[in-house]
């Protein structure tokens, strides 16, 4: 068993600058999975208030994963031209506005269209702040910074549940009152990481591998040299698509264990928003554990054993996840479930990027990320459509770890191993 101290020693290893970089790309990832998560913990309300099925309002989670990959090529870009730093402030603003802007969406058309915008914001931020981070980081260590970074998508699936559980319907407890401020009131919240960029300016330096390379892009262009690396490029294409491959099985394994999670413990469980939020948050505690651990096992195992064993891992844990019959039991099987799915995916950070070349560095990785997206962006949807017709939310949710699980080990197996590659500059 891995003692704390060895997941989390390498932090005490960076510097002041170093530590702000990670904090910045920690918190823009956890406050962009805060924004995507109201919404799902949401589902049910928004469709009494729009007068439709819980599956028209998971359309617009569709929505939000369709646009991704936009995002992801648009902000990944500029950030491989412009630098990490400014293209991740403008992307934290850009998903902000857009959540504030869902607070008053006046019909579900119009929140189908914002959430699509949103998806634009969204793609673009893991890739960026991946690339920033490292980019700035040392290499010795990186698998336990890639297992935490990544949680930073599991810690705002906690802000949401505990908002959704605290502030939906209000709560009260020995004298402590919360008011009620619905979806609409959960949505103005999520617009607060727009102050984010302030913290940016000031303590988050640019990364030293693109500062390098555009350096060298200067120089070059100084005796009229051309780039040098198309050939590069081309020789990645095949790593490029199986890493899409990849991330769509990735997708499939986070997105088809958690976005109908939340409705199945509303529709069919009935359990309240109270307890849903507690389980939410209990098991993003449990997301985060697996991907620290995980993450420091792929240091000493290699990036692709580590994922393998979490999927399969997974497997037997659907009874309790699927088929508990209490509040007690489900909460278990959640929190087991998506230490095993977010173990797996504390790993993707650190394998996209020291798969990927420096001058797409910023690109291709979110790229790859955000198409599994796209290609899997009917997953809820379609869960909540097979769910409605059989009335069977445990069997959609069991055939779906299967398949995923499974899947994912087989494809990981395909790979190859990148563990400690060097960040090299364009």
């Amino acid at each position: 068993m891995l003692r704390p101290v060895s997941a989390l020693g390498p932090f005490r290893e960076l510097s002041s600058s170093q530590r702000h970089v990670f904090l910045a790309a920690f918190l823009g990832w956890t406050l962009d999975s805060l924004d995507f998560f109201l919404l799902v913990f949401c589902v049910k309300p928004i469709a009494v208030e729009f007068h439709t099925q819980p599956s028209s309002i998971l359309g617009a989670v569709f929505l939000t994963q369709a646009f991704r990959p936009v995002g992801a090529l648009l902000f990944g870009m500029l950030a491989d031209r412009f630098g990490r730093r400014p293209v991740l402030q403008a992307n934290i603003l850009g998903f902000s506005v857009v959540e504030l802007a869902c607070a008053f969406a006046p019909s579900l058309n119009a929140l189908l269209v914002l959430r699509a915008l949103f998806g634009i914001a969204m793609g673009g931020e893991w890739g960026v702040g991946a690339a920033l981070v490292f980019e700035s980081l040392p290499k010795e260590g990186r698998g336990q910074f890639s297992g935490l970074l990544q949680e930073g998508y599991a810690f705002g699936s906690i802000i949401a549940s505990a908002a959704f559980g605290l502030l939906f319907a209000g709560f009260q407890w020995h004298g402590l009152s919360l008011p009620a401020i619905g979806w609409r009131g959960l949505f103005i919240l999520g617009a607060t990481p727009a102050f984010l960029g302030i913290y940016i300016q000031a303590r988050v330096p640019e990364s030293p591998v693109w500062l390098a390379g555009a350096r060298k892009r200067i120089a070059r262009a100084a005796v009229h040299a051309g780039p040098v690396w198309p050939a590069q490029l081309l020789h990645f294409l095949p790593t490029f698509l199986f890493l899409v491959v990849l991330m769509t099985a990735f997708m499939s394994f986070s997105h088809g264990t958690q976005d109908v999670y939340p409705t199945f413990l509303a529709v069919e469980i009935k359990l309240s928003s109270q307890t849903i939020g507690l389980i939410g948050v209990l098991y993003g505690l449990g997301s985060i554990a697996g991907g620290v651990v995980f993450g420091s096992l792929s240091e000493k195992w290699g990036r692709k054993k580590a994922i393998v064993t979490a999927a399969l891992l997974a497997i037997p844990i659907i009874p309790l996840y699927a088929y508990g019959h209490t509040a007690v039991t489900l909460g278990a099987g959640a929190v087991l479930m998506q230490f095993m799915v977010q173990g797996a995916w504390g790993v993707v950070p650190a394998y996209l990027t020291e798969l990927s070349p420096a001058p797409i560095r910023a690109t291709a990785p979110g790229l790859a990320y955000q198409l599994g997206a796209l290609i899997t962006s009917w997953n809820g949807k379609g869960q909540a459509l097979a769910a409605e017709r059989w009335g069977n939310y445990p069997a959609v949710l069991s055939i779906t770890v299967v398949m995923v699980a499974l899947a994912l080990a087989g494809l990981t197996t395909l790979g190859r191993e990148a563990k400690g590659s060097e960040m090299r500059e364009g």
